[in-house]
């Protein structure tokens, strides 16, 4: 992943067409959003823009999922079918990753999720997402876990199976091949 967090002209443009695509091939994700004022906000955020990358870059496939018409900010959750590729066989936080004594994996997710510049779904975030669409049929994603759970040695985790949404408990430190995360920026 490119650590220099900016992004090159053509890197820019090439995002902003993979994102324009998106849009109007899923546009019952974002009904009544128009993708002009879309990317006028992007235009203006390089931060956000080398984030949304990011996102593009670990399978997230990113899309617009809502609009504050109070802020004028507009919302971007991770809309791969699955749980992205590039951020599964994560733990769940640093504290779960340094208690791992062997086999530990690469990294956690809400340090991934931190170092992209964004923030973990959360369950409720997630559920939102299950009503624009069928996710994580075969795969599952950390949310962000209540610090009561997590202060006790937990974490907890979502998929969709046999048409409802469920949520789960792990290990903190428990890692899974088909357990990822999924994020969202504000724009």
């Amino acid at each position: 992943m490119n650590t220099k967090k900016k992004l090159s002209s053509a890197q820019q443009e090439e995002l902003l067409k993979t994102l324009k695509a998106r849009f109007e091939k899923n546009t019952a994700r974002h009904k009544g959003i128009e993708w002009a004022a879309v990317a006028a906000k992007l235009e203006a955020s390089t931060a956000k823009l080398w984030s949304l990358n990011a996102m593009e870059e670990t399978g997230g496939e990113p899309d617009v999922v809502a609009h504050d018409k109070k802020t004028g900010e507009y919302t971007f959750f991770d809309c791969s079918a699955e749980s992205p590729k590039g951020r599964r066989s994560t733990c769940y936080d640093s504290e779960a990753l340094a208690s791992r004594k062997e086999n530990k994996p690469e990294d956690s997710a809400i340090n991934m999720a931190e170092e992209m510049g964004i923030e973990m779904l959360t369950e409720e975030q997630y559920r939102a997402l299950q009503e624009l669409g069928k996710f994580d049929l075969k795969t599952s994603s950390w949310v962000k876990t209540p610090a009561e759970i997590r202060k006790l040695g937990g974490a907890i985790f979502c998929d969709r199976r046999y048409d409802h949404i469920f949520t789960y408990h792990n290990g903190a430190e428990s890692y899974y091949a088909a357990r990822g995360f999924r994020g969202a920026l504000t724009v």
